[in-house]
């Protein structure tokens, strides 16, 4: 049975994550190393500045939605889980009820799409990135594709002009990894992948005061 350490939960990390990240990752360490999953051990190794029952409800949440499953539940002793679906790096977005999380989907649905689409519009975008289950409105691709540009992540290949529509084209070294950089409410840019905030736009120079 392999031994699973802080350390390596830590040395993999690529700057701060989100609590559902850290945790998913510590959980699949201890499925690979052979060892049982435990609430405890999920927030000592992935999540000890979040409190302990925000550990307990995405495991609750996990187990409800097939990720998780109980291999072991007795009085008095810690409910030993193991992985019985592995979806891969990112972290399953689910509810305590195991209820699908879909804020934030459209986003990383545009942002998967920038890297294979090749030259594309924010209408372009939208299109591509819609899913019959979860469409994505030109008005949010238009916004992203702005802040991705002004950060660098895109190249815009033409101007927009009254009536022709900016063309934009993903900007390949500044690919920073599958988590899709979100704008944040003081509208600046934060990139999950490395833990910077990119970009901040400044209203006195972009309109308003």
């Amino acid at each position: 049975m392999g031994n699973v350490t802080r350390k390596p939960v830590h040395l993999d990390a690529q700057g701060p994550k989100g609590d559902r990240q850290s945790m998913w990752e510590t959980m699949r360490k201890l499925q690979k190393a052979g060892e049982p999953i435990t609430v405890r051990k999920v927030w000592e190794l992935g999540a000890e500045w979040a409190p302990k029952g925000r550990v307990r409800d995405y495991m609750t949440g996990l187990t409800a939605a097939g990720y998780l499953a109980v291999i072991e539940d007795q009085p008095g002793k810690p409910t030993l889980y193991e992985l019985a679906k592995d979806c891969g790096m990112e972290a399953p977005r689910v509810r305590k009820d195991g209820s699908e999380v879909t804020q934030g989907r459209g986003r990383e649905q545009m942002w998967r799409t920038i890297k294979i689409i090749g030259e594309f519009t924010s209408a372009d975008l939208a299109r591509a990135a819609s899913t019959p289950g979860f469409p994505v409105a030109e008005v949010h691709a238009k916004d992203y594709c702005i802040m991705l540009a002004s950060a660098g992540y895109l190249m815009t290949t033409r101007e927009g002009i009254p009536g022709t529509p900016a063309r934009y084209r993903l900007v390949l070294s500044r690919w920073t990894g599958p988590r899709a950089p979100m704008i944040q409410r003081l509208k600046q840019l934060y990139d999950p992948n490395t833990g910077e905030v990119v970009y901040r736009r400044h209203p006195q120079t972009e309109g308003g005061e």
